[in-house]
């Protein structure tokens, strides 16, 4: 059987995955609908997948937010404590993470192998690069978009889908939390 495979990608109306200037975490935008539905996916038993630009980012964000900050929001150290496969060539073990397994490789041999052997889902959160080489690989069933209502043309950065393939989306769901933010979980297929 072969696992399913999420990526789980937070992004403003203009596709940026975060802003700099005076935008804070979640863009300012969230609310307790959004952090209750983040915590029961993220309590669901599952095997996370990170690139090593986006584990280094989590890790250093943990390590510099205090426990009152969004940073350490329940679903977050709920998603700390899964089990999580890094794929990195330039890291180097042990990781600053509970359950981690430091895997050197092709990102696509790495997740196309772990489709096979996972007994449960695996989902990635950004990992913007490495995701967007799975889409075009065919190996991410979900693409699961937290759409903000916000536009950060100025202050944008990380454009979730810059450079990557074509793709036709499968509506298989969607969701308003707090009556404003849009959760759309699509099929991605090659176009």
């Amino acid at each position: 059987m072969t696992a399913t495979y999420t990526f789980d990608v937070f992004c403003s109306l203009d596709g940026y995955g975060a802003a700099g200037g005076d935008w804070t975490g979640y863009w300012g935008k969230q609310g307790p609908e959004l952090l209750d539905h983040r915590l029961a996916v993220y309590g669901e038993e599952q095997r996370m997948v990170f690139g090593a630009h986006t584990y280094r980012a989590f890790a250093q964000m943990l390590a510099e937010s205090t426990e009152e900050s969004d940073v350490r929001a329940p679903w977050v150290t709920r998603m700390r404590n899964l089990p999580t496969t890094v794929v990195s060539t330039t890291l180097e073990g042990p990781l600053d993470w509970p359950d981690a397994t430091l895997v050197s490789g092709d990102a696509v041999d790495v997740v196309a192998r772990l489709k096979e052997e996972s007994e449960v889902p695996l989902r990635s959160h950004g990992s913007l690069s490495l995701n967007r080489a799975l889409m075009a690989a065919g190996l991410v069933d979900r693409l699961q978009v937290t759409l903000f209502p916000v536009i950060t043309g100025r202050t944008g950065s990380d454009p979730i889908f810059r450079g990557a393939a074509d793709f036709d989306l499968e509506l298989l769901e969607n969701r308003t939390l707090d009556g404003h933010i849009q959760e759309l979980v699509y099929r991605p297929v090659l176009h």
